[in-house]
């Protein structure tokens, strides 16, 4: 564990297994670097995920390099440079020095091999990933004042903004990433030119956009990454139905900003998770993103009533609706898309409550319908209170421990994690004497509704409840 020489921050220190591919490449003649993510993590005091290297070898020479140190490697990146190996528990990709462009009608960069290592540096995407570590001598290539960039959380690229957003447009959606992740602000000059080239973001795969976008939902300060986005004009294209919230603002102010309570209730989401023992650990993308589209229906449902209020019927189901079709065209898979999509249909199920009280059947409706997404959608419940009315806050928030204790109760009283009709599709047979068909799921739903109204019977007691029901239909 090797600790790197003054200059550096005080105990910063790399894997061995980085000194030893450096000394294995030197002994070939070889340059190798260790660069971007890794080499501005050790500024950040941030421990890097990932193992970046950078080499004039080409990937035959890569190859044959590691080949007996590795404990395995794929070329399954061969063509854009990039030999993938394993060392122990570690991953490492080592990329031969390059300079790529996109060509603007193509999704698919233009990859040509370099050989200087600094025109390698100039082709990435900022300043404080354009930094390298030569190997083995831990020399700090620093072209383009990275470190001064990390020390003023200042985005910039090394190229012009708009030779690096013509390079890969995707570079656009990581600067939010990491106004997200790492607090970092972009220039003047960022900013305008992801302005001005927003629209190329079209040219990149939907896979891409939304890797992306989950890295900067899961980011320390997801909301200033998504105030970037729509700012800059890139949501209109890869998440229109958040800057349209923004179109219900109305010169009159008969309700809330519904965008910045969006993001206010993105944030409290946040803060919400838990640590990784608890039943919600952050950062839970799934929670987030959910807060982030639960009022993205409003735009749609919008009235204006007699005397002056506002009314957004149905925006729940509505709102699920349309982050059904955006999380599709961004390729999530269907588990997310489900998850997501029934905290919004839900957050407004508990709203009332309060004020009328819930049945027994009612509660057990709310956990049955929410099934596992239930803790998740107690935080997204609690974070959707905003207003300033400290009086109405502490009440919703006084209803919804209420709630949340008669789910318990009823909880440890009738399994309620586990509701089931009081009689299975076996037993519904032999007690109607009838074979598989509608029927027997006729009644099944009809035991469920009943279990659901009224709670758990005895058996005998059910087996009665569905004669009487199948002798009423004859």
């Amino acid at each position: 564990m090797p600790y790197l020489p003054s200059g550096f921050p005080d105990g910063a220190w790399l894997p061995d297994v980085v000194v030893e591919l450096g000394e294995l490449f030197a002994a070939r003649g070889f340059e190798l670097s260790l660069v971007g993510g890794p080499v501005r993590d050790l500024f950040l005091g941030r421990t890097s995920p990932d193992l970046d290297f950078t080499t004039d070898a080409n990937p035959d020479q890569i190859i044959a390099t590691v080949s007996g140190w590795a404990e395995a490697h794929w070329d399954i990146g061969r063509d854009f440079g990039t030999i993938g190996l394993r060392k122990g528990q570690d991953t490492i990709e080592v990329t031969t020095y390059r300079a790529e462009a996109y060509d603007p009608t193509s999704r698919k960069p233009q990859v040509n091999f370099g050989s200087d290592l600094g025109e390698d540096l100039v082709r990435r995407d900022f300043t404080v990933n354009a930094m390298a570590l030569k190997l083995p001598s831990f020399e700090l290539i620093d072209p383009h004042s990275g470190v001064s960039d990390l020390h003023q959380r200042v985005l910039r690229t090394p190229a012009t903004p708009e030779e690096s957003f013509s390079d890969d447009p995707l570079r656009m959606m990581r600067a939010a990433r990491f106004t997200s992740q790492l607090g970092m602000e972009v220039a003047p000059e960022v900013r305008d030119a992801m302005i001005e080239m927003a629209a190329r973001v079209e040219i990149v795969s939907a896979e891409r956009v939304r890797e992306e976008l989950v890295k900067l939902i899961c980011g320390v300060n997801p909301s200033a990454g998504i105030d970037l986005l729509v700012e800059s004009g890139l949501a209109e294209i890869m998440l229109p139905e958040v800057p349209a919230l923004k179109l219900t603002d109305d010169e009159h102010h008969r309700h809330k900003d519904v965008y910045q309570h969006s993001l206010k209730v993105l944030e409290q989401a946040c803060s919400l998770e838990t640590d990784d023992d608890g039943p919600v650990p952050g950062p839970d993308f799934v929670l987030r993103f959910a807060a982030l589209m639960h009022d993205v229906g409003k735009p749609k449902t919008r009235r204006f009533e007699p005397g002056g209020g506002v009314s957004f019927r149905h925006h729940d189901v509505v709102g699920a609706k349309q982050t059904r079709r955006r999380m599709q065209a961004l390729k999530f898979d269907k588990a997310t898309i489900t998850a997501v999509c029934l905290l919004v249909e839900l957050h407004m199920r508990f709203y009332g409550y309060g004020d009328q009280g819930w049945s027994d059947s009612a509660v057990r409706r709310y956990v049955t319908d929410a099934g596992d997404q239930l803790q998740r959608l107690h935080r997204l419940t609690r974070s959707d209170v905003t207003t300033r009315n400290r009086k109405k806050a502490a009440r919703l928030d006084h209803a919804y421990d209420d709630l949340e204790a008669r789910i318990a109760e009823l909880a440890e009283r009738e399994e309620l994690n586990r509701i089931r009709p009081h009689l299975d599709g076996e037993q519904i047979m032999e007690v109607l004497g009838i074979a598989p068909g509608p029927e027997v799921g006729q009644a099944y739903r009809f035991l469920l509704e009943h279990r659901m109204e009224h709670g758990p019977v005895p058996q005998d007691q059910a087996v009665q409840i569905l004669k009487e029901w199948s002798a009423a239909r004859q």
